[in-house]
């Protein structure tokens, strides 16, 4: 693929045939405001934010859908461009809640970041609004329409990242909403609760229940891990505030899974501080069960397990691993099955 030259804020950039304006300038680490552009998604062109100058064009075309030509000179922040991302700004805030010192997303909502960017605190835009009811049916996401800005990011996740295609648009005009079909609430929808539609929300539209009023964004810590329920090793950040886990959020950086993961990994964290959960081995003494270190319980089991193998032979011991388990623990598990209890039963619970 050859490169294309072109001068963006009077700096020669240099980019593959078939970017766009948008990518060249990320190339060259020059930053464009954009809503609805993700580089996991599809370009879509919706929200206009993106809008730059190019010499000898009359209009301002969205640098996210907008192709590269050799010789195209760009400018990212003229006059004409900040004026127009204004005017944009006040457009979409003249539909939209202003509560941002209440808002969860604030921190992490690019629309507060952009009008604090560009000075945008009201606007001359007044009419009819809308006040759609929040539809917190579900125990995972809150869904508040009265604060999305139509970027169509939601849309676009849930059919080419998760392959549900549970969201779309309805309606027109004043009245179109990114929604489930039929419009009903997320609970009584298709939806499989991934959370894919938070993951890539620019604003306060869409926001996971599980952290509602627990902490600003600024005021989160955030750990990386690996997620436990299956041997997939998807990545993902721990939400943590005080020393304690109030949520998950993706981390783009994840080596497999990206942004994406699956109602197990980004919503059944809570497990950790369920009042069942063993956090201390139980050692049956006199019929009752009581707590032990893990060295006693470790040399428990390797008496029984000897006992056992002395006394019915080595072909009375089986293992069944786990797809919760990594693939180094389902290797030790077999290994330990086959070189010490000296035979090769074992399986798998996601061999069926």
């Amino acid at each position: 693929m050859s490169d294309i030259r072109l001068t963006i804020n009077g700096m020669e950039v240099v980019a593959p045939s078939g970017s766009t304006i948008l990518e060249a300038a990320t190339l060259a680490g020059i930053e464009i405001p954009r809503l609805c552009y993700d580089k996991d998604l599809s370009p879509l062109g919706a929200c206009r934010l993106c809008v730059v100058e190019v010499q000898g064009n009359r209009l301002l075309p969205a640098s996210c859908v907008t192709p590269i030509n050799e010789g195209m000179i760009v400018e990212t922040e003229s006059e004409a461009v900040v004026e127009a991302r204004r005017t944009i700004l006040e457009l979409l805030i003249a539909n939209h809640p202003l509560d941002c010192m209440t808002c969860d997303k604030l921190g992490d909502c690019k629309l507060a970041d952009y009008c604090y960017k560009y000075g945008v605190s009201d606007t001359p835009f007044y009419g009819d609004q809308h006040f759609y009811d929040i539809d917190d049916s579900n125990p995972f996401i809150i869904r508040d329409m009265n604060k999305c800005i139509l970027c169509g990011a939601c849309v676009r996740a849930c059919e080419e990242m998760t392959g549900q295609d549970n969201l779309s648009y309805l309606g027109r005009g004043f009245d179109r909403k990114a929604t489930t079909a039929s419009d009903v609430d997320y609970i009584d929808s298709e939806c499989v609760f991934c959370g894919q539609c938070v993951a890539v929300c620019p604003t306060g539209a869409l926001t996971e229940k599980t952290m509602h009023g627990k902490a600003r964004r600024w005021e989160i810590d955030r750990v990386r891990t690996t997620c436990p329920f299956c041997g997939t090793g998807c990545n993902f950040d721990l939400a943590v505030k005080d020393g304690k886990v109030i949520g998950v959020l993706s981390n783009p950086e994840a080596p497999t899974n990206g942004r994406s993961l699956c109602i197990k990994g980004r919503f059944a964290w809570d497990f950790i501080y369920n009042e069942k959960r063993l956090t201390t081995p139980l050692i049956k003494k006199d019929g009752k069960f009581e707590e032990a270190s893990w060295d006693e319980a470790f040399a428990l089991i390797a008496t029984k397990f000897n006992e056992i193998k002395e006394k019915y032979g080595p072909e009375s011991f089986a293992a069944l691993s786990s797809a919760r388990c990594t693939n180094e623990e389902n290797y030790l598990v077999q290994k330990f099955t086959r070189a010490y209890m000296g035979n090769n039963n074992v399986d798998h619970c996601a061999r069926t």
